[in-house]
């Protein structure tokens, strides 16, 4: 018998804070003595996460896995589904790309291996974990897929798991898109609910006692705790919805220095740029026309899922040449990761992607691209040289590009066994190809403090650590859920559904 006492976390919608919640679970769990460990059958999402022996997982479950103080696995999340254009998807199993299928193939041809690959992984996790915090996805209500979805209703009768589900009070309507998810739901289901969580709640709780009142009459389902919005947590986010919330347009920027970061369509781990949100003198703005760019210190090109796509957005939108003429300039600085920095270079050959087709990069980096259809993931590490100063760095690669260096280009870092990245000779154009590079305090603050000394100011104090922020953050939530949530009351209503 599996030793695992397991929790699901489902939601009305997307976006409820289920990621969050599932975080939060897994801190308190671990901090309480349990050996306790996130899952997520089926993960929809460009942000993704490498473990430490070179695997994709979705970015939710890593940080989660963080959270809980273990290493991440890939049974954490057994199939990833990452979208690269309107109707197909890259399908990840277990780590490594699979194939590209759209929505029927994968409901019609997938469903039954997608089923086995779910159940061995959970059994692996119950077989090691004392505790285990499940995620759905999107709605487990949505009727029109029940009969073959992967990642809701039918993970929670595998693993026999009760269920919580959580209402984000923000949207307005929490109310009726609890009682009509819990009405959709079959019998059996609906008595796998064991209560519910409001989220992201702010104002007077008082003035809401009527509707929870009401609601537990109702439903006869219990209201665990309302959870009040929290601002300011350093804990990574996994969808580009995220971004919705971030200011996209130009503004009059009073922090020192100025970063654009440029939304790709098929932006993906954007979670490279956070540090700087942390920043007492970054401002961080997410542009998509010329217009929104102004003239910035800093522009950073992201990862991208689809590198020809975005290439030509950038061509479209007059992007291009308004970076072009900014570099030029000599006063901003221009970086670019994974796929933002293949285009940088000088041309993207994509002929081995069926396709004869070669395309101009911005030109600004003495580098051309081979696009394949092999995807390379590892964790990285190595020596950055910036500025006549060597930097230990460490990050990731997800890739599908082989870079060559031309004439004239000077490797950014070293390797144990090579090199990555390029850099101009002025050091004002850096492309490479370590996710999290900016996640390196000593590097982040480096290029920072240089360019307050080319704008003629002072150098920052002593910069936060990122990592150690995050640690922070984790505990940050779970004691904000620990106040607002009723974790003795969930914990026996855990124990009391796998008693029967």
């Amino acid at each position: 018998m599996n030793k695992a006492l397991p929790i699901m976390i489902q939601g009305p919608n997307s976006d409820a804070g289920k990621s969050m919640l599932v975080t939060a679970l897994c801190r308190i769990f671990a901090r309480d003595g349990y050996k306790t460990a996130p899952f997520k059958s089926q993960n929809m999402a460009l942000n993704s996460y490498i473990t430490v022996d070179g695997y994709e997982i979705g970015r939710a479950q890593g940080v989660q896995a963080e959270a809980a103080g273990i290493v991440a696995t890939t049974d954490m999340n057994p199939i990833l589904i990452k979208p690269d254009n309107v109707n197909d998807a890259q399908i990840i199993v277990r780590g490594k790309p699979y194939q590209n299928m759209k929505g029927t193939q994968y409901r019609e041809e997938f469903y039954e291996k997608g089923l086995e690959l779910i159940r061995e992984s959970y059994l692996n996790l119950a077989a090691r974990y004392e505790r285990i915090v499940i995620e759905g996805a999107g709605s487990p209500a949505e009727i029109n897929l029940n009969d073959r979805e992967l990642v809701n209703m039918s993970v929670a009768r595998m693993a026999n798991a009760p269920v919580i589900i959580v209402g984000d009070i923000e949207k307005g309507g929490v109310f009726a898109s609890l009682v009509g998810t819990l009405q959709l739901l079959e019998k059996e289901d609906r008595n796998r609910v064991i209560g519910v969580i409001i989220n992201k709640f702010r104002g007077d709780k008082s003035l809401l006692q009527p509707g929870l009142d009401w609601f537990e009459q109702y439903t006869g389902i219990p209201v665990f705790g309302v959870v009040p919005f929290l601002a300011g947590l350093n804990i990574e986010a996994e969808d580009s919805v995220i971004l919705e919330n971030r200011n996209t347009a130009f503004r009059s920027v009073k922090d020192d220095i100025d970063i654009c970061v440029i939304r790709f369509p098929w932006i993906t781990n954007f979670t490279d740029i956070d540090p700087f949100f942390y920043e007492p003198d970054c401002g961080v703005r997410f542009v998509s026309r010329p217009d929104e760019l102004g003239e910035p210190d800093l522009v950073i090109l992201p990862g991208s899922e689809n590198t020809p796509g975005d290439l030509d957005f950038l061509e479209k939108s007059g992007l291009r040449n308004r970076i072009i003429q900014l570099q030029q300039g000599g006063k901003t600085v221009v970086f670019g990761i994974g796929g933002g920095y293949e285009m940088l270079g000088r041309e993207i050959d994509v002929s081995k992607q069926d396709s004869s087709e070669k395309l101009s990069g911005l030109g600004l980096l003495p580098v051309k691209t081979e696009l394949t259809d092999e995807t390379v993931t590892a964790r990285l590490q190595g020596v950055l040289h910036y500025d006549d100063t060597q930097f230990p760095v460490n990050g990731y690669e997800i890739r599908n590009g082989h870079i060559r260096l031309g004439e004239g280009a000077l490797p950014l870092i070293q390797k144990e066994n090579g090199h990555d990245g390029c850099k101009n000779e002025n050091e004002t154009v850096l492309g490479t190809y370590f996710h999290e590079i900016f996640h390196n305090d000593d590097f982040r603050a480096h290029i920072l403090n240089r360019i307050r000394k080319n704008k003629g100011l002072p150098p920052s104090g002593e910069r936060m650590a990122f990592r150690k922020l995050r640690e922070e953050s984790f505990d940050r939530l779970a004691d904000h859920v620990q106040k607002h949530v009723d974790i003795e009351e969930i914990v026996k209503k855990m124990k009391e559904f796998q008693q029967g």
